[in-house]
Parts: structure tokens; C-alpha cells; sequence
């Protein structure tokens, strides 16, 4: 399972990326395998106010459909149109083509370390 050392995590399974003041969002490596093939992506609108902990999308893969949580409280600025219109931009590059959406950070809650989020997996 790759985890990425310059990434922080969510125990629900979300990476994000900061850069400033703006954070990428995506999920992990171990949860697009959790999904199975990828079908349809829901995403939070640009413009749109996201709460941390709260549901802001749906994932439905051929296995199942699962809620999407926001990592952070903040703004939607962009939102990755290209996997919207290939969903399995998800399971093939979770890291990297398959991030989902990027948020201005209002509120940045405790996230875990690559270190953290391996001992997630490890009790899962």
C-alpha cells in the first residue's frame, strides 16, 4: 500500500496535499482498492462551503457507493473535471490524476502522518 510521505490523512480514508492557504483532496491508495473499479464520481460544486467531518460528495464504484468527507472546513475553488468524466482516474492514480477537488483551508483540524495513517491501516 503506498503512502505518500508529504501527504496528511484522514482515518476516513482522504489525502490532502497543503500548499499555502489551499489544500488538494483525494483519496487514498488503500481506499480506491477498498472501492473496486471506480464508476462515478459526486463532487462538491466550485464555490461551495465544506465542513470538516461532513459529507461532501459520493464515490460509487461496482461494489458500492461511499460518502466522501471533507478533511478540512473551507472553500471548494476547483473541482478535478477530468475525473469526473473518467472515474477511474481514481484507481489508477489516486496520488496523482485522480485528486478530486481543491479547497481555500478555513479550518484545518488535527490530520494524521504518513507514519499515523500506516498504523490506521494496520488496525483496519
Amino acid at each position: 500500500m503506498h503512502i505518500p510521505e508529504n501527504l496528511r490523512y484522514t482515518e476516513d480514508h482522504e489525502w490532502l496535499l497543503l500548499d499555502g492557504e489551499l489544500a488538494t483532496v483525494g483519496v487514498t491508495d488503500f481506499a480506491q482498492d477498498a472501492l473496486g473499479d471506480v464508476v462515478f464520481v459526486d463532487l462538491p460544486d466550485e464555490g461551495d462551503a465544506i465542513v470538516a467531518g461532513e459529507a461532501c460528495g459520493e464515490i460509487e464504484s461496482t461494489k458500492s457507493v461511499s460518502e466522501l468527507f471533507a478533511p478540512v472546513a473551507g472553500e471548494v475553488v476547483e473541482v478535478n473535471k477530468a475525473v469526473v468524466d473518467a472515474p477511474e482516474l481514481v484507481n489508477s492514480d489516486p496520488y496523482g490524476d485522480g485528486w478530486l477537488f481543491r479547497v481555500r483551508v478555513e479550518e484545518l483540524p488535527e490530520l494524521l502522518d504518513a507514519e499515523d495513517y500506516a498504523v490506521v491501516l494496520k488496525e483496519a
